[in-house]
């Protein structure tokens, strides 16, 4: 126990600075907001790092792993200057703080712990606008004036072009939280709209003033943090940072590097004077490796894709079995995947006989259950994503909506049932746990087509362990005759407890029409979603290896449907033709079958 107990102390050493918050010269009375409001006694690694330079007034480039409390990096210095304006600033002043990010659900988190961090502040005012919320609304706040506003791009670019009465022109900070995503989402235009209509392009204007202002002039500070980096985001912070101050954690492999910043990736090097006039030149997404918290435990699980259902409800009876306790997120690649597991794992139930079919049945989950996904109304997102994070205990089904910056206390292990794409996605997904030096598991699906996937993971330092599924399925009780066990080895689909699961889930939802369409519709989503992955990855997850039957199986259908699976390939032999033909249209038809594309994603956030 001993040594246990010294090891996670070891871990927290890794993630926690030997220093004060007023040693970082921060207000006295705004540290003892993050000690009583957001119960912090100490700078993560960090805040310690980058929190004296933001205050400084020098631009600063922020790539850390996830879960190291980014948002208190530059929330914190924010506060910190504004409280100091005498005299103090009104709600006339407009808006001198903005931070844009990628989704609703990072929109109301950054707000919520800003009302906190403002708590002793009350004339600094805090507010958001973000897609979906009523805009005749946002417009009376803005009016009335936002101090700090935290956004989407696409909603803040609505308002900066037709809300007159948005004063903006004392704006003193613009922040980019998850810059990565918000370029992924397909917002590199707004932003560089935005960027315009601010005049916070690197050399471009900021000398706009309002004539009822008497406030100081201060040059414009522009913040950029990411978890992972690419051409993207280099591209944006050539545009908006000057001479920025880079910030990272790995500061063992950055030493002896420093002096030549183009030769290591940007997540490779620390805040240092001698490199602040050099502008970032970043290594692409696929070159790049990634921090992640050492005390994040990885493993995989391998697959066949008939047996993929089975499987990943097993491992989730086990998980709340051993520990009733603990809050777990599933990841899908698509909304109606998870608008199916949903009422599946809310509804289905199982024989306590399973074997002879008794009727005494009883509920396979009976935990706390949630979704989260883009395709959801704006009321239910909100519920879903502030349930989740109150709840002790809680399993989430979600899509990618909720893998970027969302901060879920105590959720211990992430299941990514689908695969997420390339090796930023994963870093992103696995960053839900883990977080700020506690423990955490992290668990990926894949079928024995698509192990070559851990090969490009290992590209970018992420190693996964084997996940001891026999273990979990053994430990299920079935009330059969004992096997004769004639084999040695049994294969995973003809594990007892594989065959009686799989059979009273197919009963399940052969018997409900309501689940089959619902299947269906999961199952033609989702073999959409599998032709959409990109680049390097299409020689991994191609469409043409799999089942399809096999495919219908993991959504608990006893046959494949055949019109759909007759549709899907006529598709695929009318867009072979196509190609040859027009090239240019069949890209367009193949992108509007990804299950989240990027015009679909903006409008959702």
């Amino acid at each position: 126990m001993a040594k246990k107990g010294e090891e996670e102390k070891s871990k927290g050493d890794d993630v926690f600075a030997s220093c004060t918050f007023s040693s970082l010269g921060l207000q006295s009375t705004l540290c003892d907001e993050l000690k009583d409001r957001m119960g912090y006694e100490a700078p993560t690694v960090v805040q310690a790092k980058a929190i004296p330079l933001i205050l400084s007034g020098k631009h600063v480039l922020v790539n850390a792993v996830t879960g190291t409390g980014k948002t208190i990096v530059y929330l914190v210095p924010l506060i910190h200057h504004l409280q100091m304006y005498k005299p103090r600033i009104e709600r006339s002043h407009g808006t001198m703080a903005l931070v844009l990010v990628p989704t609703r659900e990072l929109c109301i988190q950054v707000y919520e712990i800003l009302q906190k961090l403002l708590h002793r502040f009350h004339w600094i005012v805090p507010g958001f606008v973000m897609g979906g919320e009523n805009r005749s609304k946002e417009k009376a706040r803005l009016r009335k004036g936002i101090s700090i506003l935290v956004a989407t791009p696409g909603r803040l670019l609505d308002h900066l072009k037709n809300t007159s009465s948005f004063v903006h022109s004392n704006l003193r900070w613009i922040i980019f939280d998850e810059a990565d995503r918000i370029l992924e989402l397909g917002f590199g235009k707004e932003i560089e709209d935005i960027l315009n209509v601010l005049g916070s392009k690197k050399n471009g204007s900021d000398d706009k003033t309002d004539g009822a202002s008497k406030l100081p002039k201060f040059p414009r500070q522009n913040l950029l943090l990411s978890a992972t980096l690419n051409e993207k985001v280099n591209h944006l912070a050539n545009i908006s940072l000057e001479n920025p101050v880079l910030v990272g954690l790995d500061e063992k492999k950055s030493s002896g590097e420093m002096q030549k910043p183009s030769h290591k990736h940007l997540g490779d090097l620390i805040s240092n004077d001698d490199v602040e006039s050099e502008q970032p030149t970043l290594k692409s997404g696929s070159d790049a490796g990634y921090n992640l918290p050492a005390q994040l435990i990885q493993t995989c699980v391998k697959v066949p894709c008939d047996s993929r259902l089975v499987v990943l409800l097993s491992i989730l009876k086990n998980l709340f079995q051993k520990e009733p306790s603990q809050k777990i997120v599933v990841f899908f690649s698509t909304c109606d995947a998870v608008d199916f597991h949903y009422p599946l794992l809310r509804e289905f139930q199982l024989s306590s006989d399973a074997e002879s079919g008794t009727q005494q049945k009883q509920k396979f989950f009976s935990g706390k259950l949630l979704r989260l996904h883009g395709s959801m109304e704006q009321e239910g997102r909100r519920t879903s994503f502030q349930g989740f994070k109150t709840d002790k205990s809680a399993l989430l089904l979600c899509t990618d909506v909720a893998a970027r910056g969302l901060d879920f206390p105590k959720v211990r292990c992430i299941i990514q049932y689908d695969s997420p794409g390339d090796a930023s996605e994963y870093v992103h997904r696995v960053g839900r746990t883990a977080r700020l030096g506690e423990r955490g598991d992290a668990l990926l699906f894949l079928q024995p087509v698509e192990m070559d996937y851990l090969k490009d993971l290992e590209k970018h330092g992420v190693s996964l362990k084997e996940y001891p599924l026999l273990k979990v399925l053994d430990s299920f009780p079935i009330t059969v005759q004992k096997p004769q066990h004639v084999k040695k080895f049994v294969p995973l689909e003809l594990h007892s407890w594989v065959l009686i699961l799989q059979r009273a889930l197919e009963s399940f939802i052969g018997a409900e029409e309501k689940m089959k369409q619902m299947a269906k519709d999961a199952f033609c989503s989702w073999i959409r979603a599998y032709t959409a992955h990109h680049g390097d990855l299409k020689r991994i997850f191609m469409v043409k290896r799999l089942h399809l039957g096999h495919v219908a199986k993991s959504f608990g259908l006893k046959d494949q449907p055949s019109m759909v699976g007759r549709a899907f390939q006529v598709q695929a032999k009318k867009n072979k033709k196509d190609l040859k033909h027009h090239k240019g249209p069949m890209r367009k038809r193949k992108e509007s079958g990804k299950p989240e594309h990027n015009q679909s994603k903006r409008r959702k956030q």
